[in-house]
């Protein structure tokens, strides 16, 4: 069996969730509740969970020159796959917290990056190596 990632995490709406997630993101939605709801990210299971106590600003760490949000979940894509998503994003209006770029060009690791922030302040990465033998490399 391939394992799926699993992420549960907090919103502050659950209206917003769904239309970033689902609208947005074009996550399948799964089961639900009053209090929480699944969605299909990828594959992969990730269940936003009514908590507005939880979200809210978060520090940042400095790499490549950005401030990138910690802390953040995101998807290691396949490179056709990120550059639709990141067209999709900025067709939808989406400020993105660090623009689409590739970071660590010409050296180990380099990377195709973008973060967006979720209606509930969560940050998103979503990266993508043009050669998956770099996802680890040092």
């Amino acid at each position: 069996m391939t394992p799926y990632f699993h992420l549960a995490f907090p919103v502050n709406d659950l209206a917003a969730a769904r239309g970033f997630y689902g609208d947005v993101l074009g996550c399948k939605e799964g089961r639900s509740d009053p209090a929480w709801v699944d969605f299909d990210l990828f594959g992969h299971q990730i269940v936003a969970h009514l908590q507005p106590a939880a979200v809210g600003d978060r520090a940042s760490s400095a790499v490549d020159g950005h401030g990138v949000p910690i802390p953040h979940f995101g998807l290691i894509m396949e490179m056709p796959d990120w550059e639709r998503l990141a067209e999709r994003l900025k067709s939808a209006g989406v400020t993105f917290v660090i623009e689409p770029y590739v970071r660590f060009a010409g050296l180990p690791g380099e990377q195709a990056t973008m973060f967006v922030r979720d209606p509930s302040g969560n940050a998103l990465e979503f990266k993508a190596f043009r050669d998956m033998a770099q996802i680890f490399a040092k």
